[in-house]
């Protein structure tokens, strides 16, 4: 996984300041801390960072958060695009979710658990990036000329500004939480943040926790209240990706919560109302699901109000070389490279390859072209492709999608040597979803 380039960390205690930047160091190449917020402005107009890690608290004696909250808005003035994630001691839900409709994109309960902290920041300034990937009016969406696109913008278009249900379904790296956000920003929720939960890499014991929260003393470790993902997103849109993944037991309660428009925390019996519009997103076939048992056919009928499908980049050939344009363009500001022509040879290589790690494939080939650059124009040579094309069939439409996929995991394990992690990188899905579908495969 590539570094984000720089994290911003605001806390009053020198030795969570510490234990932060050595456990961000590896995920960020740079991380300032401030004790103080005072020199907060002068360091963001430095260069803005990709995240901040924001403490809800600063004077001793003092824990009502409402310096956090100031701050907050006072960041957001001035840089409305930047992500914050606030940071509290104190476990105030209705200070956190208050902070979440005042801009926040999430928020972190002290003592923290390490993995939620990286996974958090990672996905805050993951969001600025996409943000930050101008393409069309979305500021991140690329649609393209293609047919297929042209009528599945039409139909966001549409869809957009009501509170339906949206399914969005497509291949690993067709850019489907991008089309999420999209749906998100013309709708009448897009004054708060879209908040996104990977159902991949929730675990089941944590399922209820995550996304309907729980109160002091539910469990071990529950040492204060937390809201759920629900609730954090109470006004807004929740992005639940990886959908299929969920287990039979867990879907009827996630039905139920979709039903009712309530949530119990872990721990409690006071149901909360929650107003979300909810999106969801796979690449499984939920359908085929259903006929086997593996996904109730009432909980996609609740979800499924409106079906958005991606294609393949394959699909969408004349739409490979812009986004590859595109991407140069940005890899080379951001490493400071010359490189601003693809040459017919680059051209032609890009338009023959199968991509099965579709845009966020193409995303990372270009990324490495760039880096390994020596002028303004890139060529074949400067592109390393993996050789899972290969293994893929020359006549699709002879093999099932789960072929394909068994091929393409095999290929990407054999390729990394073993490496899961580089294999869940390489096909653009979570650890955990790759070892769900080796075992699926037995593999």
């Amino acid at each position: 996984m590539s570094k984000r380039n720089k994290i911003v960390v605001v806390d009053d205690n020198r030795g969570v300041l510490a234990a932060v930047s050595l456990l961000l160091r590896p995920y960020f190449n740079q991380v300032i801390t401030l004790q103080s917020p005072v020199r907060l402005e002068e360091v963001l107009r430095d260069g803005v960072p990709d995240c901040l890690l924001l403490d809800m608290n600063f004077s001793a004696g003092i824990n009502t958060g409402n310096e956090g909250i100031y701050w907050l808005n006072r960041v957001k003035r001035l840089y409305p695009d930047l992500p914050v994630v606030l940071f509290t001691a104190y476990g105030d839900i209705d200070l956190a979710v208050r902070g979440m409709k005042e801009g926040a994109v999430d928020f972190i309960i002290k003592p923290w658990d390490n993995a939620r902290l990286v996974d958090t920041l990672l996905k805050a300034s993951g969001g600025r990036k996409s943000r930050n990937a101008a393409a069309d009016d979305d500021n991140s969406m690329y649609w393209g000329e293609s047919k297929a696109m042209l009528a599945l913008k039409s139909l966001v278009e549409r869809i957009a500004p009501t509170d339906a249900n949206v399914l969005i379904t497509g291949e690993n790296g067709t850019g489907k939480e991008v089309l999420a956000r999209a749906v998100h920003r013309r709708s009448a929720r897009h004054s708060r943040p879209m908040l996104s939960v990977d159902m991949g890499s929730v675990t089941e014991t944590l399922f209820e926790s995550e996304l309907f929260g729980h109160v002091k003393g539910a469990f071990t470790n529950a040492s204060a209240d937390r809201a759920g993902k629900f609730e954090a997103a109470d006004g807004s849109t929740l992005f639940m990706d990886e959908i299929g993944n969920l287990p039979p037991y867990l879907q009827s309660k996630l039905l139920t919560v979709i039903q009712n428009r309530k949530i119990v925390r872990v721990g409690s019996n006071k149901p909360v109302d929650v107003d979300i519009r909810l999106i969801c997103a796979t690449n499984c076939d939920l359908q085929a699901m259903v006929a086997d048992g593996r996904f109730r056919q009432d909980l996609l009928y609740r979800i499924n109000t409106i079906h958005l499908e991606i294609p393949p980049l394959r699909q969408r050939k004349d739409d490979i070389v812009p986004l590859a344009e595109m991407f140069m363009k940005r890899f080379s500001e951001k490493y400071k490279r010359e490189a601003s022509e693809l040459d017919g040879s680059a051209r032609d290589k890009l338009m023959s390859h199968y991509w099965p790690g579709n845009i966020r494939e193409l995303e990372h080939a270009v990324e490495k072209a760039v880096i390994i650059s020596d002028g303004p124009v890139l060529r074949a040579s400067h592109f390393e492709l993996p050789k899972v094309e290969a293994s893929v069939p020359g006549d699709v439409a002879g093999a099932t999608l789960e072929d394909m996929e068994r091929q393409m995991i095999t290929a990407a394990v054999n390729d990394c040597h073993g490496n899961l992690s580089a294999v869940a990188s390489r096909l653009g899905i979570t650890r955990q979803t790759l070892y769900n579908k080796m075992k699926k495969f037995g593999l």
